[in-house]
């Protein structure tokens, strides 16, 4: 463990500290996320149930949630999204999906409907409800070339593929954004990166993919990490709503790590209204060649 990483897991970081004060300052009830792990694609192990006991992913969001006054429910039951209840009680939603939602999986949940999509989608645009996406939240709704579902332009791009778990730096382009206070202008995980396409152009990128640093011996790693560096997580207004996407999360030790702890504190504090931050666009300026792939 190094010394950054020693000063978050003691609680030292004043990034982590600050966000249960300022939560609990904001808030005159007790707020409320709902976790939503369905997979009707492939089935991370994170979110992955075995039996009636949650997953770990869905452990470690009740546990952190106690940790900073906030109530997390978790459900595999796209239904919600048709009920105005969700919306009224709850302040985020977070997507760790795959798959089209709307379509059957094979652990037989019940999927989101189309009025149940598009709902959600208005209730995120009206304000009602912040967003807040994992991983292969982008590996959701996925749409044929030249094509945009509605979806993937709510949450701001979307995943094409992804190489070798490989540790490699992450830079931070962002460093008053809640939750990134004390990383310095980069950081190391071991992770699975994703790679994606179809970046809205109105992106706040907090954190940047440094493919400089990426191996590409293998075909899959050249073609997807032999390009200039892109967005890994990022911070955008879907109308009135606030939306934050990180890459992060395919590990079980990445969701232990206090690194991303204190990204993902930060994320729902700013989505849900407690924190505020400046997400002027600045896709164009850190990452200028975001969408330009291998060999265009």
């Amino acid at each position: 463990m190094n010394r950054r990483e020693m000063l978050l897991a003691t609680g030292a970081a004043l990034g982590i500290s600050a966000f249960p004060l300022r939560w609990a300052a904001a808030q005159e009830k007790k707020a409320k996320i709902l976790y939503f792990t369905r997979s009707a694609g492939f089935e991370h192990s994170p979110v992955h149930r075995e039996g009636d006991a949650l997953s770990f992913s869905e452990q470690q969001m009740i546990e952190k949630g106690k940790k900073y006054d906030v109530e997390v429910v978790c459900t595999k039951d796209g239904s919600v999204f048709d009920n105005d209840e969700t919306y009224e009680q709850f302040g985020a939603v977070a997507f760790y999906t795959s798959g089209d939602l709307t379509k059957p999986d094979k652990q037989g949940t019940p999927p989101m409907s189309p009025e149940g999509k598009q709902k959600l989608l208005d209730k995120i645009a009206a304000g009602k409800i912040g967003f807040v996406g994992f991983h292969s939240a982008t590996d959701s709704f996925r749409t044929p070339p030249g094509q945009k579902d509605p979806y993937i332009a709510m949450i701001g791009g979307e995943f094409i593929g992804h190489g070798t778990q490989q540790k490699v730096p992450m830079l931070v382009t962002s460093p008053d954004f809640p939750g990134t206070e004390n990383l310095g202008d980069s950081f190391e995980l071991l992770e699975e990166w994703y790679a994606f396409d179809k970046f809205a152009d109105d992106l706040h990128v907090i954190l940047v993919q440094d493919t400089t640093k990426m191996k590409t011996e293998n075909p899959s790693d050249k073609r997807l990490y032999d390009r200039p560096p892109y967005p890994a997580t990022w911070a955008r207004m879907h109308g009135k709503g606030r939306v934050f996407y990180t890459s992060l999360g395919h590990r079980e030790d990445v969701w232990t790590s206090p690194i991303f702890e204190q990204i993902v504190a930060g994320g729902f504090s700013w989505v849900m209204g407690n924190a505020d931050a400046d997400i002027t666009p600045n896709i164009d300026r850190v990452t200028p060649k975001a969408d330009q792939l291998h060999n265009e």
